[in-house]
């Protein structure tokens, strides 16, 4: 018929990379009709990222070239990370002043900042901006945090901005074991994370344990010398 125009055409293209692989499927089909546009579908299926173990991930940068990208907050940086690693934060600290923020900050900082030293922080708005800056998207990048979640979180923005090739360790630095990386800093990678009051937590309960044990073996051994003890405290 005069004036109209079928067509059909598909392209299919597959990559894969340690196990990971994705596929684009596009599909044109239409009519080229006055006033109208052939319709177009696409199918694609991305690129799942990578998550493996310390010590798969050391293999990674030895035999596949992977760089190392530290995501998580300055202070932890600043404790223990990998030597040769680059660092952007996923999380930046939030000095903001406005008064609902100045609320959290407070008490955030009587609770969470003061058992567990975490600082009180937002997300960078320069997350994506500061990778690009440092890596082109076809880099192969190892994503590195403390816990694991910050990496997986890490890992799914800088997908969808077209970075192809990334990969996480499974359950964080924490997960390491000493010596397996070069590393940098006053402690260990895995101990990094620790910081506040939880930190001497376990050598309080150490020195109470030891009193314990010390008062039971003094009851035990010498119960004559342990009674005038008690009778001597002062009543309640």
């Amino acid at each position: 018929m005069a004036g109209i125009n079928c067509c059909f055409s598909s392209t299919l293209s597959s990559r894969s990379n340690l196990g990971a692989s994705w596929l684009v499927l596009e599909s044109h089909r239409g009519q080229a009709t006055a006033g109208k546009q052939p319709c177009r579908r696409i199918l694609k299926i991305k690129a799942e990222v990578d998550y493996v173990s310390a010590e798969e991930a050391k293999n990674l940068i030895a035999a596949e070239g992977y760089a190392i990208l530290d995501v998580r907050d300055k202070k932890q940086y600043d404790r223990a990370h990998i030597k040769s690693c680059y660092h952007v934060p996923l999380f930046i600290e939030n000095q903001d002043n406005d008064f609902g923020t100045v609320i959290k900050r407070t008490v955030h900082n009587n609770f969470a900042g003061l058992f567990f030293g975490l600082p009180f922080t937002k997300l960078n708005p320069d997350f994506v901006q500061s990778v690009k800056s440092q890596f082109p998207p076809e880099t192969k990048v190892l994503l590195v945090c403390q816990e694991g979640l910050r990496s997986t979180a890490a890992a799914r923005k800088l997908e969808e901005a077209g970075f192809q090739n990334i990969a996480c360790v499974t359950s964080g630095l924490q997960s390491v074991k000493p010596g397996l990386f070069d590393s940098v800093g006053s402690t260990e990678l895995q101990d990094a994370g620790k910081a506040g009051l939880v930190t001497i937590q376990g050598k309080i309960s150490a020195v109470l344990g030891t009193a314990l044990i010390c008062a039971y073996l003094f009851i035990t051994f010498f119960p004559e010398q342990a009674e005038k003890l008690l009778q001597m405290a002062p009543a309640s």
